[in-house]
């Protein structure tokens, strides 16, 4: 079976509405995308629950041709901006060229020998 063939869970942009998270599971399973959407409006009015199933799909599910989610996108960025600024520390190493200035503060000179 080939790539193309699996059937993959995404938020669709055919039939969206909000973010289509309700068309996108109901192409998924086969069903109308107005009985996923009864569904959870139902589920919002005991207790909420709707609201919060939908905001998870909202943040786990992939765009329609994206392979990554708004969560997995967050968490690159924050690892590519940590690896950076790893990167850009220098090296105060004796041997790296580098000397360690103190800082100083305006009127506290030493005197010179």
């Amino acid at each position: 079976m080939s790539e193309s063939n699996i059937k993959q869970l995404r938020r669709t942009r055919n039939g969206r509405i909000v973010a289509g998270v309700c068309s996108g599971i109901g192409d998924y399973i086969g069903i109308d995308a107005n009985l996923v959407r009864i569904g959870l409006a139902i589920a919002s009015l005991f207790g909420g629950v709707g609201v919060g199933v939908y905001a998870i799909g909202w943040l786990l599910m992939p765009d329609e041709g994206k392979n990554t989610s708004i969560v997995q996108d967050l968490i690159n960025n924050r690892q590519v901006k940590t690896n950076t600024w790893q990167q850009e520390t220098p090296d105060y190493s004796p041997t790296a060229g580098w000397e360690r200035q103190e800082p100083t503060v305006p009127g506290d000179q030493k005197p010179q020998a």
